[in-house]
């Protein structure tokens, strides 16, 4: 089992920053890809960012040039830069173990402002 615990999110204007954050509950080393995904209001979730164990990331196109995911120990990042209203969103962590399991968190609330 994985615990998954983000922080960081909150309200900000657009053209802001925040960075969020991702506390692994073990080593992020016995796990395969992380990445953050998020969910606006009567929208599907979706993925926003990954990183593999050997730090090779992806992002979506809707992010890509504002967004940087990084990882440190049993920390995940993603920092969030040029935000956008269009952003607003409940970002989640989310984790795959080498054994093909998904873990995600309960979730930190973005809100950035026109």
């Amino acid at each position: 089992q994985v615990q998954l615990v983000e922080s960081g999110g909150g309200l900000v204007q657009a053209g802001g920053s925040l960075r969020l954050s991702c506390a692994a509950s073990r080593s992020i080393f016995s796990i395969n890809t992380m990445g953050w995904y998020r969910q606006a209001p009567e929208k599907q979730r979706e993925l926003v960012a990954t990183i593999t164990t050997g730090d090779s990331t992806s992002y979506a196109d809707s992010v890509r040039g504002r967004f940087t995911i990084s990882r440190q120990w049993n920390m995940v990042y993603l920092q969030m830069n040029n935000l956008k209203p269009e952003d607003t969103a409940v970002y989640y962590c989310h984790a795959k173990s080498r054994s093909d399991d998904d873990y995600w968190g309960r979730g930190t609330q973005v809100t950035v402002s026109s």
